[in-house]
């Protein structure tokens, strides 16, 4: 009998235990995108000991210009020096689409431009590189935004083979304006989602009349690193209108946001893109003309974002605008350069704290 209940009570002990590990999810990878903090010019190293003092899991350099080289024995020293610390990469470049309105000629080629993105992903130890196609300049015509999404099919196509051979997947940002998540998903399958994925951004939605719980439940399957900030959205006489805010300071609902995170992309690393300075951005969807631009938008997704403009309100709190006019003294600079560590740190602990974010033992 003493032996049956030792038995019976081992077996209750393995299954209390196997519940309490099912009820406890693998923690969210927690870093930051380090164009949060493009006024330091921090580089490579710099970069990963910031993201060590904040107790991070990650970063992605979403630029390549975030590297003081980009040759091999430097790249490696940055994979190496990241890999001490405990910290994960995921990689990144600019615009890759040579019929955008963002397009430069002095990228060379988009082909050139991937491949260096890759390449620099690959030897730093990352498996994604984040890029992106356009801006809401490329919404203007009607028939802009499709020249640029086929013309981005088309660059990535030519790019599958070298991608996978460096097992490094592109991961395409939905970005200022240019994609709604359904059009940033068409991409991706036809492009290849066997090698392509998401960059999701969770403040660019705004600018093309879109809820960030929309965005999360279409390309969450495809996600495999991200952007996440808060946006203060609120009602205007002419539609709404959408600011850019640090975590908590919006009306975006971050905890939905992180239970969708966690069920369709939790190898995802949570990296926080916090741009705050900036207005208000007008979205006068009561004015006929500016439908022109979004002659596809489905309704149930409009009405989704009215509903989100309808519970919003203004940002209320304290900020410094960059976009201000006249010239800008040394003290207005060092303001702003200040705001964006300020903001980012507070949207750290927000992300940890109250989101539950971060597989770092917390202090």
């Amino acid at each position: 009998m003493q032996r049956r209940a030792f038995l019976q009570t081992l077996a209750a002990a393995g299954a209390a235990a196997s519940s309490t590990a099912a009820a406890s999810p693998l923690p969210i990878r927690l870093g930051f995108d380090t164009y949060s903090l493009r006024a330091f010019q921090w580089k490579g190293v710099e970069l990963i000991d910031y993201a060590v003092a904040q107790g991070l899991d990650t970063i992605q350099f979403s630029s390549l210009d975030d590297f003081a080289s980009l040759e091999p024995a430097y790249l490696k020293q940055v994979k190496d020096h990241a890999q001490r610390s405990g910290i994960a990469i995921d990689g990144g470049t600019g615009c890759i689409c040579a019929v955008s309105k963002s397009w430069t000629e002095k990228l060379g080629t988009p082909e050139l431009q991937i491949t260096k993105g890759l390449e620099a992903a690959h030897h730093v130890g990352a498996t994604s590189m984040r890029c992106y196609m356009g801006s809401s300049d490329d919404r203007q015509s009607p028939d802009q935004l499709e020249r640029c999404m086929d013309a981005t099919i088309q660059v990535f196509r030519k790019m599958r083979t070298r991608a996978q051979d460096l097992n490094v997947k592109i991961a395409i940002e939905n970005h200022a304006g240019d994609m709604t998540a359904r059009e940033t998903l068409t991409v991706i399958e036809q492009a290849g989602k066997e090698f392509v994925a998401s960059c999701l951004d969770t403040g660019n939605p705004m600018w093309v009349m879109e809820n960030p719980l929309t965005t999360m439940e279409v390309l969450g399957p495809h996600v495999v690193t991200t952007h996440v900030r808060d946006s203060a959205v609120f009602e205007t006489p002419t539609g709404a209108a959408a600011q850019w805010v640090a975590l908590g300071d919006g009306v975006v609902d971050l905890p939905r946001v992180v239970a969708l995170h966690r069920e369709l992309c939790p190898q995802a690393s949570l990296q926080l893109e916090i741009i705050t300075g900036r207005p208000p951005r007008q979205l006068p969807y009561f004015q006929q003309e500016y439908w022109r631009n979004f002659a596809h938008m489905p309704a149930q997704d409009f009405a989704r974002f009215v509903a989100l403009a309808k519970s919003g309100h203004p940002f209320l709190g304290t900020m410094v605008i960059m976009d201000a006019p006249g010239e800008k003294n040394a003290v207005f600079t060092a303001a702003l350069k200040e705001q964006q560590r300020v903001d980012l740190e507070r949207s750290f602990q927000y992300a940890k704290r109250v989101l539950g974010v971060g597989a770092r033992p917390r202090a």
